[in-house]
């Protein structure tokens, strides 16, 4: 989340006019992540007694034509019983508008706050939650195509160019290369595949105590590889601040949860210290991007690559033993 394009007071209210939400009380712009502008929206309430939504405009990395995916996507998690924010229709039915070229989308608020140093029972939890929107993903009827798999990130790394890489880290380059081919050449076709969130960062998880109310952010979900989406989980939440410490309490609890509702298959299990790494390459590689791309203006907070090429490194040196309940 972040806020690229900035709208004003009145263009606002007239935008949550179009919802049956009440009028508009205030909105905040919130900086964190990359990709869209969002904004935390309180209103009246339809029946007066005040609400808050989300308000998203889709900036970057995500086409017009993917929004119905995008948004029938929560819609049906929501109504299968998965803590997913629900999409807030307008008075017409449609579940976005446009404000010029740009769509824009309000999205049910949930409870909860993320954490940065989770305990093993929240992470037993949101392993039980990823299982859960995988077997729930199943009756889905739309898919989508991964834009970033491992063809993808090494466009984004050539498109870095390798001075702009250098910048970064003087060891980026020749680390990029050596992984970034071998991870094309390797990477598995055919394990069991499902609709998978791709990005579930701790910042991207509501919890209340132990327990998770709410999984947001969909916007980079699609059809893949099912395994590798706890590969990005494992990856994301594992490791201390920067990637320098690898928490095995976390995995082991992160691992069981999921197992608990979505036993893996032998082969799944076989294939996750490559799919980790490809998560650690896929991260790097838009982190990258971002860094050297994201306008010096914009409200949001640019990402360090090399918490996750520290990542990636452990996982080639480690095998199978993160992943080991």
């Amino acid at each position: 989340m972040a806020v690229y394009t900035h709208l004003g007071a009145e263009e606002l209210a007239e935008l949550i006019a179009q919802y049956d939400v009440g009028a508009l009380v205030s909105a905040k712009g919130i900086a964190e992540g990359v990709s869209n502008s969002n904004w935390l929206v309180d209103t009246s309430g339809p029946d007066g007694t005040g609400a808050r939504y989300i308000l998203t405009m889709y900036e970057r990395r995500i086409e017009l034509g993917d929004l119905p995916f995008f948004l029938g996507l929560l819609d049906h998690l929501s109504a299968a019983g998965c803590p997913v924010p629900r999409t807030i229709h307008d008075r017409d039915g449609a579940a976005f508008r446009m404000i010029g070229e740009k769509a824009v989308a309000l999205i049910e608020f949930l409870p909860g706050v993320s954490v940065d140093h989770p305990t093993e029972e929240q992470a037993l939890a949101v392993g039980k939650a990823l299982a859960g929107l995988h077997l729930a993903s199943a009756s889905f009827p739309a898919s989508r195509s991964n834009d970033l798999r491992p063809r993808d990130w090494r466009a984004l790394l050539d498109e870095c160019g390798e001075e702009g890489l250098a910048s970064i880290d003087p060891t980026l380059p020749m680390l990029a290369w050596e992984y970034g081919t071998r991870l094309q050449q390797d990477w598995p076709e055919d394990l069991p595949r499902s609709i998978i969130h791709a990005d579930l960062f701790p910042d991207n998880v509501l919890m209340l105590a132990d327990e998770v109310s709410g999984l947001i952010d969909f916007y980079f979900a699609c059809t893949d590889i099912t395994a590798y989406d706890l590969a990005v989980t494992h990856a994301a939440w594992c490791f201390s601040a920067g990637g320098r410490e690898f928490r095995p309490d976390i995995a082991a609890a992160l691992m069981a949860g999921y197992e608990a509702v979505r036993p893996l298959h032998e082969a799944e299990r076989q294939a996750l210290p490559l799919l980790a790494q490809g998560a650690a390459m896929r991260f790097l590689a838009t982190r990258a991007y971002d860094w050297l791309h994201t306008p010096d203006d914009a409200l949001v907070t640019r990402k360090d690559p090399m918490d996750f090429a520290r990542r990636m490194r452990f996982y080639k040196e480690m095998g199978d033993q993160p992943f080991v309940t």
